[in-house]
């Protein structure tokens, strides 16, 4: 492509709501305009790593038997309340009325729209097993988009859905996706994770997220310094390696009494005025269970949850443990008055008449301090059973850099959590008959038995990977592209266009690049040579050429290496033979 020709323009500064560095250089790059509030319009070299990702997707697909087709955007309604997700997703999915008053959403995910395909062909054992996949627009209405395409509210992602006579099949197909997405991010040259997360509303038993590491992502990773586990801290289990609260044998237990707290409203406080370490205090969380999908229902539907003072509740594991399809909401300081009498900060389990869950890591303390339930006052030597009854005792905590491994817990070793930032890219999910059932989409056994069919989906967030690439790799001057989905493989700057020499080589080496199948972008703006230098270092091609007048009067030309900045001066004869080899040495890893 010749810069000349294009609609390529570049920007000196971001706008100003692009809040990190992969959003800010896509801005300034011209890969991506706004159009409203996460609505993008894509501009050629966005669209170009796009198509790129979707080939090597389609190509690892194929390879293990995963055949493409195209769904609708626009969803009835009628298939989403089958499953109830026309409640359970609630504001996120974007519903509209046609002309004739029937309802309608803008497609977030496909599930029941390709459960209610394969319902309608698949008859018999003998039809299974399948995988299908599409690449295609999503709509998701995210209450506040930002970072760009990161959380964006129209967005690209390839979706797969596998069905499967039986669980032992479905596993089958969930692993060869798995190895399918290993084989994808590889190829892309990303530094990824694959972690443990949990399933949200999609549903299912076995799931795991792939994970871009970057300081700007959203989703917060724990990883074992020893071995391979890693998981969303979503699901990470919480362990301490060594805690006090873990005691062999049980002091007497006291006879529990009032205590004023006047003035003691967080738990740093009564710490700090009690002499009690925060992680050997109580203190009590409430939320609601009410999960808000009758919009006429605003009642409450209190829970507490009891965990230790240095703690944090895990509202994920919360949900879990409830049984919820969303995370619950914390109760407005009015809403817990109301449900216990007291204020927050003197709040308790004792004489609730809702259910209380504990925390796991607190269920061998004894006599300690809880709210009393009444406004400057506290409880202290409160126990199990005694004072109060747990509704069930879980693990609610969010896990911390420095707690146990879970794996190597198993085997005697001393792993330990360390924290990581991760942009999630792709997700597998093993879902068993959650829509099956519920749309009664079931094949005859051999016995002529119906059966529920067995079913697996797994996305890639293809516009979000494009952006995750850049996040992971960009230096001060700009994108530093991974080879696998650079927009061009090679940027040519014509750094004397008004020279006829320098023109006709840069030409020859232009075509010559493109029938050696090299995608090249070749700047022959008349520009000088700093604004071209820095327009390469902003859009971060693998290689750049660098052809002026100078040079050539010896016969060369320089070839710079985006990644590491390095800098060959080759002959011009020899410059497709050589960036040739440098590819070959980018592939392979050397050159990095």
């Amino acid at each position: 492509m010749r810069w000349s020709k294009a609609h390529l323009f570049t920007l000196k500064d971001a706008p100003n709501d692009a809040e990190i560095p992969s959003h800010k250089l896509m801005s300034r790059a011209g890969m991506i305009k706004k159009v409203g509030p996460g609505l993008y319009t894509y501009g050629n070299l966005a669209l170009r790593s796009i198509r790129k990702l979707e080939r090597i997707i389609r190509e690892e697909l194929n390879k293990r038997g995963a055949q493409e087709v195209l769904m609708p955007m626009v969803q009835p309604a009628e298939l989403w309340q089958e499953t109830n997700r026309w409640k359970e997703m609630g504001d996120g999915l974007l519903k509209f009325k046609n002309r004739n008053g029937h309802d309608f959403c803008l497609g977030a995910t496909h599930e029941e729209v390709i459960t209610d395909y394969v319902r309608n062909d698949i008859k018999s054992y003998r039809d299974l097993p399948a995988n299908l996949y599409q690449i295609q627009t999503k709509y998701r209405d995210e209450i506040r988009p930002r970072f760009g395409l990161m959380r964006g509210r129209e967005f690209i992602m390839k979706d797969a859905y596998s069905f499967d006579a039986d669980e032992k099949g479905a596993l089958i197909n969930y692993d060869l996706m798995y190895d399918a997405y290993k084989a994808i991010f590889t190829r892309l040259g990303l530094d990824f994770r694959i972690v443990e997360a949990d399933a949200g509303n999609i549903g299912g038993s076995k799931t795991h997220e792939f994970q871009v590491l970057a300081e700007a992502g959203e989703d917060h990773l724990m990883v074992c310094d020893t071995c391979d586990f890693a998981a969303n801290v979503e699901v990470a289990p919480a362990k301490s390696v060594s805690s006090p609260k873990m005691a062999t044998t049980k002091p007497p237990l006291l006879p529990m009494e009032a205590f004023e707290t006047k003035g003691l409203k967080s738990i740093g406080t009564l710490s700090k005025s009690l002499g009690i370490p925060e992680n050997q205090l109580v203190k009590t969380m409430f939320f609601s269970m009410n999960e808000g999908a009758d919009p006429a229902d605003k009642s409450v539907k209190p829970v507490a949850v009891c965990l230790a003072g240095d703690d944090e509740v895990n509202p994920v594991k919360l949900k879990n443990a409830l049984g919820m399809s969303n995370p619950p909401l914390m109760l407005t300081d009015q809403e817990v008055k109301d449900a216990t009498g007291a204020w927050p900060g003197s709040c308790g389990p004792v004489g609730l008449k809702f259910p209380v869950y504990i925390d796991t890591a607190i269920q061998h303390f004894s006599n300690f301090v809880v709210g009393a339930n009444k406004d400057a006052e506290h409880f202290r030597n409160v126990n199990f059973d005694r004072d109060f009854k747990a509704t069930k005792s879980a693990d609610l905590r969010l896990a911390k850099t420095g707690m146990a491994c879970p794996t190597c817990a198993k085997v005697g070793r001393t792993g330990a959590y360390k924290s990581f930032r991760g942009i999630e890219v792709g997700h597998v999910f093993y879902l068993g008959t959650k829509y099956s059932k519920a749309m009664h989409a079931t094949y005859l056994t051999a016995e002529g038995t119906p059966t529920p069919i067995e079913m697996g989906c797994y996305g890639i967030g293809v516009s979000r990977t494009v952006q995750a690439a850049i996040e992971q790799s960009h230096d001060a001057d700009g994108i530093v592209w991974p080879h696998g989905i650079a927009p061009f493989d090679v940027h040519i700057a014509v750094l004397d266009p008004d020279q006829e020499e320098v023109r006709q080589s840069a030409e020859v080496l232009y075509r010559d690049l493109e029938s050696h199948g090299f995608d090249v972008l070749l700047d022959d703006r008349s520009e000088r040579a700093g604004v071209k230098f820095k327009d390469a270092d902003l859009l971060g091609m693998p290689v750049r050429v660098n052809i002026g007048a100078r040079g050539l009067k010896e016969g060369i030309v320089e070839l710079v290496t985006r990644k590491t900045k390095t800098v060959d001066k080759v002959k011009a004869e020899e410059a497709t033979e050589k960036i040739a080899a440098l590819f070959k040495a980018i592939r392979s890893g050397k050159n990095a």
